[in-house]
């Protein structure tokens, strides 16, 4: 096997086809014996930060229990710490309490989050207007005991956490300055068209592990998006349209069945897409539907597919396992094989499916010479 390496190693250009039909399937071999560490698919936002919650102080203040005596009454609700290091943040998080204290005037922080409130009262946040983030997440909060402006007032709010709640409907209006919202782990069933308007500077939107069936156009006009989660929802048909600065795109899990031809091409600037453990079958999808030259990831692992789909030769990772997958064209990589055409593959998962190692045709090293990872 140590030509074979060596020949690898060289250049894969200048292998005849005698050289290939004398073991067809050596390079399969070799790339398996590497040791490769490559992207897990299952990991929730590898290209996001670890810690979900912006605790950090890189992000904002930092949590100083103790530092220095505790400020008057007055100037903050006792059941609340407000550390006088951080005179503009209100931590009052894992507290037990069942109802939103009042907010000085001063903070642009406020931790909430792992209580029992359910409700959110009408002018609560009146008193600070200039209120940054609003951490709500982990309580028992409900659509019915959502004041109806009670955010449309803070002009300022860039990141709202009220994931993990018992909401069963889109919260609004929501001002138009936020960044980012959080509304993951409901019981939210539609996203009405009208739900985001106007929020066209919000760049990353989390809405899995809900109960969504339908999205509809709610999504087009959130021109800043980069990242937008529907995971583990059930949806059956992908939103219309995508935001064009797009990057991230979250649907695993979820019953989708179809993609439109050229869905993506309205994302130029889309990279990582997922769409595991759907309903995706060859019939549902054209054969543009992921030619799209800027996706560098696509997950397409646990669906119902027998053919590999047409991909872009810009691709460089592709999770094809747990399919049905029963042949290898070599023509869903590259149109034309040869020294100049080839793909930027360097990932390629297919194991799970009903392919056999004899089925690689024979120039296949030629058109996928950068991968480093052929798991069959």
């Amino acid at each position: 096997m140590q030509w074979a390496s060596i020949l690898l190693l060289a250049g894969l250009c200048s292998l005849t086809q005698g050289q290939y039909d004398e073991d067809s399937h050596w390079w399969i071999q070799y790339l398996r014996n590497q040791q490769s560490t490559y992207y897990d698919p299952y990991d929730p936002y590898p290209y996001e930060p670890s810690e979900p919650y912006p605790y950090g102080v890189e992000e904002g203040p930092a949590y100083a229990y103790g530092a220095q005596p505790a400020p008057e009454p007055r100037d903050c609700p006792q059941e609340c710490d407000c550390p006088p290091n951080f005179p503009t943040a209100m931590y009052c998080d894992n507290r037990n309490l069942k109802y939103l204290p009042f907010v000085p005037s001063r903070m642009k922080y406020v931790y909430f989050q792992n209580n029992q409130i359910a409700a959110i009262q009408e002018g609560v946040f009146d008193n600070a207007t200039g209120l940054l983030w609003i951490a709500l997440h982990g309580n028992q909060i409900t659509s019915d005991k959502i004041g109806r402006k009670v955010f449309s007032k803070l002009r300022q709010l860039e990141r709202l956490y009220l994931d993990h709640n018992n909401l069963t409907r889109m919260p609004g209006p929501l001002p138009r300055s936020l960044r980012e919202l959080h509304l993951d782990h409901n019981q939210i069933s539609r996203v009405p068209n009208n739900a985001l308007e106007g929020l066209e500077n919000l760049t990353a939107l989390y809405l899995h592990h809900n109960e969504i069936q339908e999205v509809g156009s709610s999504m087009r006009g959130l021109r800043s998006l980069i990242l937008l989660d529907l995971s583990y929802n059930h949806l059956r048909r992908v939103p219309d349209g995508l935001p064009s600065a797009l990057e991230q795109l979250y649907l695993e899990h979820n019953n989708v069945y179809t993609v439109p031809d050229s869905y993506f091409r309205g994302s130029p600037k889309l990279l990582y897409v997922r769409l595991s453990h759907n309903s995706l079958t060859n019939n549902g999808l054209a054969t543009n539907t992921f030619n799209s030259s800027s996706i560098l990831e696509l997950d397409l692992s646990y669906n119902q597919l027998q053919k590999i789909p047409p991909v872009n030769t810009n691709l460089e990772n592709l999770y094809l396992q747990g399919n049905r997958i029963n042949e290898f064209s070599i023509s869903s990589f590259c149109t034309v094989v040869d020294v100049m055409n080839f793909s930027k593959l360097q990932v390629l998962r297919l194991d799970g499916n009903e392919i056999k190692r004899s089925a690689v045709p024979v120039d296949a090293p030629l058109c996928l010479r950068l991968a480093s990872l052929i798991e069959i």
